[in-house]
């Protein structure tokens, strides 16, 4: 019974140090998870805009659409309207129309274009960026510790800049925007060219 005990434990302990080895040789694997979980999320933004705000653009543009097609028309027949010559406080309104609708435009596509040129950019860019370094950094042989701290800067770039950009467009949450995640981006953009100068391998190296 004993013996069996021993076996047993020594199996397990066999495995464990099997699967720790694995660990170590994939450094990069969070990146590569973390990247393709939150190109989900980041990704799901562009569902999310013509869900929620595109109905609001398509009728702004209808609207504006409306109201210079009317100014134009004006423009060509002389300020007439009926064969009628408009007075100046009606010609003053219907440009007053226009601009107003040129703004509910530039209102309705406001809320897209903070998307799109935030947290969805930014956010599919990073996302794709961290399974590119979780992955080179498989063949490259450089220190754990500075493999490490590649890894880590990447990821906590991501989350400040781009996820901070995400919580603020769609939560107005703001406190994490600001210069930290991009310098932290552009720093493990350098750290990751030193050590691929350092260590580069055409083959998948142990850590």
């Amino acid at each position: 019974m004993c013996s069996l005990t021993l076996r047993y434990v020594r199996k397990l302990l066999s495995l464990n140090k099997i699967a720790n080895n694995k660990e170590e040789q994939m450094i990069g694997k969070k990146n590569v998870v973390f990247g393709f979980i939150y190109l989900v999320f980041t990704a799901a933004l562009g569902p999310y805009m013509i869900n929620a705000h595109f109905a609001d653009v398509g009728a702004a543009a209808a609207e504006k659409q409306t109201a210079l097609s009317r100014l134009q028309d004006l423009r060509t027949n002389n300020y007439e309207e009926m064969l009628e010559p408009l007075e100046p406080g009606q010609i003053a309104r219907a440009n007053t129309d226009g601009i107003l609708a040129l703004n509910k435009l530039g209102n309705a596509e406001a809320p897209v274009d903070a998307i799109k040129g935030g947290p969805h950019a930014h956010g599919n860019l990073e996302a794709l960026l961290n399974i590119a370094v979780g992955i080179a950094l498989a063949f490259i042989a450089v220190a754990p510790l500075f493999k490490q701290v590649i890894s880590w800067v990447f990821l906590l770039g991501a989350l400040i800049h781009s996820g901070g950009l995400y919580l603020d467009t769609l939560f107005g949450i703001g406190f994490l925007v600001g210069p930290v995640g991009p310098v932290l981006i552009l720093l493990g953009l350098l750290l990751a060219g030193v050590a691929a100068w350092m260590g580069w391998q055409s083959e998948p190296v142990r850590d």
